[in-house]
């Protein structure tokens, strides 16, 4: 029996594709190239494809998924998040879609306390001195942050990533609030303080760290008025999604030092991140890292293409289906 065609739109770890290769007819993108950010272009590599592995940024919009083959089945995505697939043109195609969720909780939750210690200690400036050989030497008043031991972190969206962040910030000494859609159980709760508003769980929040889906319910929700509520030299951290972020009222209040900091692993319209923050030396950047370990993007592949075997080698529903 012939094996199903499988069409590739990243070069993948070389584990997943490895497997990918055994199982099906792969159709690989071995130079990493961007193509799928060309809806057209991705319609035309999945003729005669059963299934799709993509990747967060492929254009899967409603006019894409519309055109796509009639020998799509499923779309697998390398990714929790399923902002680029739109769910109901996929519904209507009778297009499967699944995800890989519960395999990067604890990789993200590490960089989120990266970014948190980074922006407390002030890490991404003194590197920059050091690589740019201007630093003279230790001075008392040099470069100075703020320690994390009991200060408040609120964490928004206590989920399974950010449950993770809050054992590891209990590890530094810091008191965890939360805000959350329900209130937890309280034996996964740990002690942790539950906010019903907004309000009282921002005035709380000494450090913020964003852990909340995007789309249009959550774009922006971190405005000018939310970042009013925060204590003045609160640090804000996104490791979420760039949406939920005014980039905008956020940069106002880091250049007015409402803010002493903030860092962030995403951004909205990614790779394109707003200008406004190269200029500023209180905030780290980084290149959406959040579930890049070798453990981890080798179980989302593995997940994904689990989602793919289900419905592609075994007329099965896929384990992981999101529509």
């Amino acid at each position: 029996m012939a094996k199903p065609a499988l069409l590739l739109t990243r070069k993948f770890p070389e584990a997943v594709e490895a497997r990918a290769t055994r199982d099906y007819a792969a159709r690989l993108n071995a130079d990493d190239a961007l193509w799928a950010g060309d809806g057209a272009e991705l319609v035309r590599r999945a003729d005669g494809a059963a299934g799709i592995l993509c990747a967060a940024g492929d254009r899967l919009d409603a006019a894409t998924i519309a055109a796509l083959p009639d020998s799509v089945k499923i779309i697998a995505t390398f990714s929790v998040g399923t902002d680029h697939i739109d769910l109901k043109a996929a519904a209507a195609r009778g297009i499967l879609v699944a995800n890989t969720p519960d395999v990067l909780s604890v990789a993200t939750a590490e960089i989120a306390m990266l970014l948190i210690l980074m922006a407390a200690r002030r890490a991404g400036e003194a590197e920059r001195m050091v690589r740019a050989k201007a630093w003279e030497g230790w001075a008392p008043t040099q470069l100075i942050g703020v320690t994390l031991e009991k200060k408040r972190l609120g964490i928004l969206g206590m989920g399974r990533i950010g449950r993770a962040l809050a054992e590891m910030a209990r590890g530094f000494g810091m008191e965890i609030h939360y805000r959350n859609r329900s209130r937890l159980e309280p034996a996964l709760e740990q002690g942790a303080a539950f906010h019903e508003d907004d309000d009282s769980f921002l005035a709380a929040s000494d450090f913020l760290s964003m852990h909340i889906p995007g789309g249009e319910a959550t774009r922006r929700w971190l405005n000018a008025a939310r970042i009013a509520l925060l204590p003045k030299g609160a640090i804000v951290v996104n490791t979420g999604r760039g949406t939920t972020v005014d980039d905008d009222a956020l940069i106002a209040a880091l250049k007015s030092g409402h803010l002493r900091a903030a860092g962030l692993d995403v951004y909205d319209g990614e790779p394109r991140v707003h200008e406004g923050y190269f200029g500023l030396e209180n905030v780290a950047l980084l290149p959406h890292l959040g579930s890049a370990t070798v453990e981890t993007r080798d179980a989302m592949g593995f997940r994904a293409l689990d989602n793919l075997d289900a419905v592609l080698r075994r007329g099965e529903a896929p384990p992981h289906r999101v529509s």
